[in-house]
């Protein structure tokens, strides 16, 4: 059972770098673990598959923070244009609704799974479910196959597309980072990320049926103080969720790791300090000199949180703002400008859509995705130390790193 190229994982990065790979006349072995391809893809975005997004690639890299750039040349390669002419190419149609994330026009990820499939059908790549790799095979300097718990199978290239440690239940238990150990390939701390936070504030369960629109979040430590996101947020029976949440996760979880408790504060006001608040509320009694305090927040908020911060204050909401307690009434406006709420848990890798931390990028040569260490040995997605934002980021990256991944280790297995 000799191929050119055998890739480990059937997920965006994976089935991309098969794909490629055959293109340039590779002969292909695709080993999935699980019975069906492509099960944490088919569960991404909910089901509605944001493959993508708009944005240029500087700006996108910028999002990954400081290792963005390691994405340079797979994006100069294959940034979001050619991907979407890619799956153009095999029938699928794309769209920016909001002018900003690309999806399939029928919102649905198995369109994508679907497409691909064919496609490595009709490329003649060997699908085969059910094997899962438990060992890199090499002579010291360069791969030479994989073995699964049932069988060896033979290549000069092996691409590692296995993935994270988030959403175990779909296949994802870090099997690529065992991989790559096993060959003296450093792994750096991994945390789930992309998540729902758990607080230790018991009140926002009475918050849980509305959504909060552009709120600005906060690290309160001082050493972490340039840590901050926005986006819409949803409180929960036992903390916050919502785009916000998700991408601040990444930030929170390895704080977690360190202490017991991350401090947050929280603007609920669109990004209103305490003289644009009180000035609002100025002008809204002139109009209505005889409204409650309930009803002059209820300009700004949702009733349920309204209802919390007078509690927090120590104000009637019945009452007017003016006939509030000096104190109290301040306390409610720097309640409203920053809240603060206390992270102190969340639910692991189960609840995580992504991993924060990976195979070091130092090991790894950007332009080919080939290891640094062993020869023939590719690694795509996301097992390597780069994770995005929501937003089409982190599928983006695993197209990306897989058609490079795909194209040279059909170059190298020509030879």
């Amino acid at each position: 059972m000799q191929y050119d190229l055998i890739v480990a994982g059937s997920g965006a990065a994976g089935m991309m770098a098969a794909i490629t790979a055959a293109r340039s006349g590779a002969s292909v072995l695709l080993l999935e673990k699980l019975p069906k391809i492509a099960s944490k893809l088919k569960a991404t975005g909910g089901g509605r598959c944001n493959l993508t997004n708009t944005l240029e690639n500087e700006t996108f890299m910028a999002r990954f923070g400081r290792d963005g750039k390691f994405m340079m040349s797979a994006l100069e390669r294959f940034d979001h244009r050619a991907l979407i002419a890619f799956f153009k190419e095999l029938g699928v149609e794309s769209h920016a609704p909001d002018g900003y994330r690309v999806f399939p026009l029928t919102h649905s990820s198995s369109t994508i799974i679907d497409a691909m499939a064919r496609e490595m059908e009709r490329l003649g790549i060997e699908v085969k479910c059910g094997q899962k790799v438990v060992s890199l095979e090499h002579n010291g300097s360069a791969v030479t196959g994989v073995k699964t718990e049932g069988a060896h199978y033979h290549a000069k290239c092996v691409v590692i597309a296995t993935g994270g440690k988030g959403y175990p239940m779909l296949g994802a238990e870090g099997d690529g980072y065992v991989l790559a150990e096993a060959t003296g390939h450093r792994v750096t701390p991994l945390y789930p990320a992309m998540m729902p936070l758990k607080t230790k504030e018991k009140w926002v369960a009475n918050c849980r049926a509305d959504t909060i629109a552009k709120v600005e979040l906060r690290v309160d430590m001082k050493k972490y103080k340039n840590l901050h996101a926005k986006g819409d947020l949803i409180f929960t029976k036992e903390g916050i969720r919502g785009p916000v949440v998700l991408d601040f996760s990444r930030e929170i979880t390895p704080l977690l790791a360190k202490y017991d408790e991350v401090p947050l504060l929280a603007n609920f006001t669109k990004g209103m300090n305490e003289e644009q608040v009180r000035g609002h509320f100025k002008e809204y009694v002139r109009q209505n000199p005889a409204a409650t305090t309930l009803e002059l927040l209820a300009t700004l908020l949702p009733e349920s949180l309204s209802l919390e911060l007078c509690e927090l204050a120590g104000c009637d909401p019945k009452l007017t703002l003016a006939k509030q307690a000096g104190s109290n009434r301040d306390r409610l406006i720097k309640l409203l400008v920053w809240t603060p709420l206390t992270v102190n848990g969340h639910d692991g890798f189960k609840m995580a859509m992504i991993t924060r931390g990976g195979v070091h990028l130092k090991e790894i040569d950007p332009y080919t995705m080939q290891s640094r260490k062993l020869e023939g040995l590719y690694f795509c997605g996301e097992v390597m130390n780069l994770d995005g934002p929501c937003g089409g980021y982190n599928l983006q990256w695993s197209f990306a790193s897989g058609y490079v991944a795909g194209v040279s280790a059909a170059a190298v297995s020509s030879f």
